[in-house]
């Protein structure tokens, strides 16, 4: 099979790449990161930077302006981002399942109508999946989207969505037959921009991934052209699936992160703090939790890159991905919580990092499918790959 990308994880461009980022994240994002947190604002010049660097058309073909990174590649950059501010990640990677959606399945008008100023940020958004009773469950949707000649009319409410307040356009899965059996076939993707009918209602209050804004996006009557439908008609939620696949490896890169920044932050505060004539991190009860930390992140690492091979190929990588979202996402849950723990009463100040970390993780075992549901999913394939 073909690769899926124009700029391999080894390349010199990559390197280049990444050291772009590191220079950001050092002079632009770490001095900034706890205020901008704390005030949970739109981190507007941050997002202008992103532009510039051209994270929104991170995986996007160059054909249409992006940088076709691969997704091994990516998925080092969202980590990167995510040991320093992992809110940063959601603001472009929503948007980029969003493009992935139309590059992958859209038409080619619809392609070169959208990609070019998706890969600029020029148009932002993100991936309208989840409704107030359906979201791991999919096929339990009800939005609506009736054909009216050469316009779909769209009608219900789709519920925390990332960029849905700054964003102006949003790939929506709809249903446009309730009546199909089985319930999938009824379901299509429509790429919806802002407009009449079309609006966010309200910004959703979270515990933690402060900065990007998650919201409630409401079609009163909204008129989507047919020639927006992403792909055929009744194939939206195998779509979606597809979508999810790169999904999870982002979400499984941002454990990574969350887990390394816990992990570095534990590291430096037990060789700070003493106690008892020396630094905790001598003390064997911390480095039994330094340890296990460590070995978490290791492993985690590995399991989002054997996945982000896997899709790189070409190949189908649902179990794959699905390990490693599953098991990165853990790992950042503990490590954030053994941070804090390391921290003492410190962890739980607002003045330290870890607070930040033990507030973002938990978020990573729900999004993208729970890690309850990985575990089935995995099974599942496990079974089906195993048949004799």
């Amino acid at each position: 099979m073909q690769p899926r990308y124009h700029v391999g994880p080894d390349s010199e461009e990559a390197r280049q790449i990444l050291a772009a980022i590191d220079r950001w994240l050092g002079r632009e994002v770490e001095p900034n990161v706890m205020q901008l947190e704390h005030d949970d604002v739109w981190p507007a010049r941050l997002v202008q930077q992103m532009r510039e660097l051209g994270l929104f058309g991170a995986t996007i073909s160059p054909k249409y302006g992006g940088l076709g990174l691969s997704a091994q590649l990516y998925a080092r950059i969202v980590a990167r981002i995510s040991e320093v501010w992992m809110s940063l990640t959601g603001i472009f990677n929503s948007h980029l399942m969003m493009a992935l959606l139309v590059e992958r399945y859209g038409s080619e008008p619809l392609k070169r109508k959208y990609l070019p100023r998706f890969a600029t940020g020029e148009i932002r958004g993100g991936l309208a999946l989840t409704e107030p009773n359906a979201g791991t469950d999919l096929q339990a949707i009800r939005m609506r989207a009736r054909r009216d000649g050469e316009d779909y009319v769209v009608d219900g409410t789709k519920t925390w969505i990332s960029n849905g307040i700054q964003g102006s356009c949003f790939a929506v899965l709809v249903k446009t037959d309730p009546a199909a059996e089985p319930r999938h076939k009824g379901m299509t993707m429509l790429l919806c921009e802002k407009g009449p009918g079309f609006s966010a209602s309200r910004k959703l209050e979270k515990l933690g991934y402060k900065g990007i804004d998650s919201a409630e996006l409401v079609f009163d009557g909204c008129r989507v052209p047919v020639a927006n439908r992403i792909g055929d008609e009744g194939r939206g939620f195998q779509q979606a699936v597809g979508g999810l696949e790169l999904g999870r490896i982002n979400v499984a890169a941002r454990g990574v992160g969350v887990a390394a920044g816990a992990l570095a932050e534990a590291l430096k505060y037990s060789q700070q703090r003493e106690t008892f004539g020396k630094p905790i991190c001598e003390h064997q009860a911390i480095q039994l939790k330094l340890g296990e930390m460590a070995t978490r992140v290791e492993a985690a690492r590995l399991l989002v890159r054997n996945a982000a091979e896997v899709y790189d190929r070409g190949e189908r990588c649902d179990l794959e991905a699905g390990m490693a979202k599953y098991f990165a996402s853990e790992a950042a849950f503990e490590n954030a919580h053994e941070a804090l723990r390391i921290h003492g009463g410190y962890g739980y100040s607002r003045e330290f990092a870890v607070e930040r970390l033990y507030r973002d993780a938990p978020l990573l075992c729900i999004g993208e499918g729970t890690n309850e549901m990985q575990r089935i999913l995995i099974a599942r394939q496990l079974i089906q790959r195993n048949k004799r």
